[in-house]
């Protein structure tokens, strides 16, 4: 197709097709223009959802899972409000993505229209409207502006223009060969700063290196790693940077909420903390109580500002070259000094009981059989799972309570294989919308989704988006018959309970409706049903719907609680 001959929805698609490979859609008046010129022109693969909602998580998932950009697209209005939640979410985990809508007619809104853009704005995303001389390079625009600024970007055409052509026969195709790309910020590391955090590892007895998922968008692990060996650091990770160091006698697990008991007290240990691409958020800092007080805290970040009052030092720059150079840096000098600097951390370390951590964020309370009330152990359960389930596995986690078992029990090979969509946001219900985006990124790995009976109500439409799309999944619903975070925070408390309970329901019952396997989990004897299915090696989804307790409580709710009782007595 010529540009003579472009359409705005068509130049839009002939832009992003540039740097894209995948739209996540639910078609509407205001895009229809669009996604027929996506399917028309057969460049990107088309996935259809069943909720406007799952158009940006499943996008946002895609990414994550990947690396790869990828769109979303809904229509105006209610279809465009319906997707505010995963926006926000993509917006507060700064996930790069291009979200096309409808928007009000370039001849004035209607009563159904919105300030879509404002909307935007107030949660944190960007909105670039197309125009009839200027569709392509706004697109162009859009994906520039999401990569640069790491943040989604609404592109939105106006109604009334959707199926217009091109103004300039084409001109807006060579604006957009001139346009000028965003500014990326660029950060001068301070040499004399670096100099001093580098004298802090070497000084150190018990230095600790936590990385984030920043760091693994740095590409950062590799001299992260020499970095630990040099100075005999001990490692820890957030709970999305987990993988990013390897699973050795140095390493601890996840910083936090999710860290077993012994690694938790050997985080508490150490006397220099510096953090690489993490936010340091309360779950990551155990509400304050996760390093020593004296402890040194350094905090490596391309953002102008700490993340936390915990951070004493911040040190602005990208976690790659930080790292590589902080690497030089311990490296300078006779071979023995450098020996000496890791035989110290190492010593240090051995010294207080942590010299090899080998396994030790694996280490979880098994659980029983059962509870006391007959239902599952989340605990045991979760213990099956990591030896059941397959090894090459992408791990989607849905939020709720239940979200203390599977990022602490299952173990995680790359942080492109644990993704917690929701989390950033505290929302809930973006299991099934999100495993849709990661099931379409890595269709060669097994699809493991892990949601509440809560979370998974809310998503339910997208269920059959799991199931039309992944080619090997495992849906695993925590179903414990009420919406468990709610109940340990506050029924506890003596808030009423009643608003916490679900009706017990048949996610099982409900994947066969919808073409899965599906098998209620009552006790561990059933998950043998799994493995015969796993062991037969066919295609399709298994839906395991697990009966756990109540009464087993994840550790960091009970840590969420404490924090939540401290405050409201001060």
């Amino acid at each position: 197709m010529s540009d003579a001959s472009l359409t705005v929805s068509s130049a839009i698609a002939a832009e992003l097709e540039q740097h894209a490979a995948d739209v996540f859609a639910l078609m509407g008046n205001g895009n229809a223009w669009f996604l027929d010129a996506v399917v028309r022109r057969g460049a990107m693969r088309l996935t259809a959802v069943r909720h406007e909602a799952a158009t940006v998580a499943a996008a946002d998932a895609s990414y994550r899972a990947s690396g790869r950009l990828a769109v979303a697209s809904t229509t105006y209005g209610p279809g465009y409000t319906n997707a505010i939640t995963p926006l926000a979410e993509a917006a507060l985990a700064r996930v790069p993505l291009v979200l096309v809508v409808g928007d009000q007619p370039v001849a004035g809104p209607r009563p159904w229209d919105v300030d879509q853009a404002g909307i935007a704005t107030a949660v944190g995303a960007v909105t670039i409207v197309a125009g009839r001389a200027d569709a392509r390079a706004a697109a162009r625009r859009a994906v520039e502006t999401a990569l640069a600024e790491r943040r989604p970007v609404v592109l939105a055409i106006p109604y009334d223009i959707a199926h217009a052509a091109l103004e300039g026969d084409g001109a807006d195709a060579a604006a957009a060969a001139a346009l000028p790309a965003p500014e990326t910020p660029f950060v001068t590391i301070d040499a004399e700063q670096l100099a001093e955090v580098a004298e802090v590892l070497t000084r150190a007895r018990r230095p600790l290196l936590l990385a984030g998922r920043g760091a693994h968008l740095a590409a950062a692990a590799e001299p992260l790693r020499a970095l630990a060996s040099r100075v005999g650091a001990r490692t820890a990770s957030s709970a999305l940077g987990s993988g990013i160091f390897a699973p050795d006698h140095r390493h601890l697990g996840i910083c936090g909420g999710f860290a077993s008991d012994r690694a938790a007290a050997a985080i508490e240990q150490a006397d220099a903390v510096v953090v690489f691409g993490a936010g340091l958020n309360p779950f990551q800092t155990r509400f304050g109580d996760a390093f020593a007080a004296d402890a040194r805290v350094v905090q490596v970040d391309l953002l102008p500002e700490a993340t936390n009052p915990r951070v004493d030092e911040l040190v602005r720059g990208d976690a790659r070259l930080v790292a590589e150079a902080l690497l030089a840096l311990v490296g300078d000098g006779a071979a023995a000094e450098a020996d000496a600097a890791d035989a110290a951390g190492d010593a240090g370390w051995a010294e207080a009981g942590f010299g090899d951590v080998t396994g030790v964020h694996l280490e979880r309370e098994p659980g029983d059989a059962a509870a006391p009330d007959g239902r599952l152990d989340p605990r045991s359960l979760f213990h099956a799972l990591e030896r059941i389930l397959p090894a090459d596995r992408v791990i989607v986690q849905d939020g709720g309570h239940f979200i203390g078992w599977g990022p602490t029990h299952l173990s995680v090979a790359d942080p492109e294989r644990l993704l917690m969509v929701g989390t950033a946001f505290q929302t809930i219900g973006l299991g099934f919308p999100s495993a849709v985006g990661a099931a379409v990124a890595r269709p060669e790995s097994t699809l493991v989704l892990i949601s509440g009976d809560g979370g998974a109500l809310m998503g339910l439409a997208d269920l059959e988006s799991v199931v039309r799309t992944a080619r090997r999944g495992v849906v695993v619903i925590v179903n414990d018959a009420a919406y468990g975070a709610e109940v340990h925070q506050y029924a506890v408390r003596g808030v009423a309970e009643e608003p916490m309970l679900i009706e017990q329901v048949d996610f099982a019952a409900l994947g066969r409706g919808l073409g899965a396997t599906g098998v209620v989990i009552e006790t561990l004897d059933d998950l043998q049903q799994l493995e015969q299915w796993l062991a037969a090696g066919e295609d399709g989804v298994f839906v395991a719907d697990c009966r756990v307790s109540r009464e087993v409580v994840a550790p960091y709710i009970v840590e969420i609680r404490e924090a939540a009782m401290r405050a409201a007595s001060r």
